[in-house]
């Protein structure tokens, strides 16, 4: 991998009235880490950074810091970036956190992953795709450090995952992370997910309800049911007329 020069210059203002000013003049405080020496405090030029932001967009890239002092300079070597701290607005980078590092030691770094292709899932099955990891971490020397890693998703059905065991990584480069890890996989349709609980449900016969009755009381008659109901009412009727017969008979 190639090196990207950055001019850097030292700086000496703390503080953070200091520190807005310094971003006032388009620049951008930062510190570099590692080495046998103490955390160094530079400043970089913003619209250096920017451009090589905007050419190297998703790149992992090895910076060869030229350190300056009052215009003269006093160290170079290669760095990566450590961390960037970005406006919660603006997403404006506000700090930079640079590592030194050695070309001949292996280091960890974290390396983008993109897909290429559409997955058959996708295209032709309404499937979604679900990208899980976007970044790998790896380690090899920063010499052997990619661009990123591609995955290829066309062959990729409804269900179907890419793990971590599964991506080609570059001579000399290896990862620690699970094996096992999804990457990217294709989840199923909306109508599908819908679909499936409704004819499980349609598969499974409705059991019949089964009534219980209450149980009886000791000594309590048994409930009359609908025959010996109207039987009564008829005998009720009849009882009542009767005496009006009788006296018609009397007359």
């Amino acid at each position: 991998m190639e090196q990207i020069d950055l001019d850097v210059q030292l700086r000496n203002d703390k503080g953070s009235a200091r520190v807005r000013r310094m971003r006032r003049a388009h620049l951008i405080p930062a510190v570099i880490y590692g080495g046998h020496a103490k955390p160094t405090m530079i400043q970089a030029d913003r619209k250096s950074y920017d451009r090589i932001h905007r050419q190297h967009l998703g790149e992992s890239l090895i910076y060869h810091l030229n350190v300056l002092d009052q215009g003269e300079k006093v160290a170079d070597f290669p760095a990566i970036i450590k961390d960037v701290q970005l406006h919660p607005v603006t997403d404006e980078v506000i700090h930079l956190d640079f590592n030194r590092i050695s070309l001949n030691k292996e280091i960890e770094i974290k390396v983008k992953i993109i897909t290429k292709g559409e997955a058959i899932g996708v295209k032709r099955d309404g499937g979604t795709l679900d990208h899980t990891m976007w970044e790998l971490e790896v380690v090899c020397l920063p010499t052997s450090i990619p661009h990123h890693i591609e995955v290829d998703i066309t062959n990729l059905g409804i269900h179907n995952s890419i793990h971590v065991k599964d991506l080609v990584l570059p001579p000399g480069v290896r990862s620690r992370h699970d094996p096992d890890s999804v990457v990217v996989t294709v989840a199923g349709s909306m109508r599908e997910e819908v679909a499936a609980p409704v004819e499980e449900a349609a598969a499974t016969p409705a059991e019949p309800e089964v009534l219980k009755e209450k149980k009886k009381e000791e000594g309590e008659a048994p409930a009359a049911g609908p025959a010996k109901k109207v039987e009564a009412a008829v005998a009720a009727k009849k009882a009542e007329a009767t005496p009006a017969a009788k006296k018609e008979e009397k007359k």
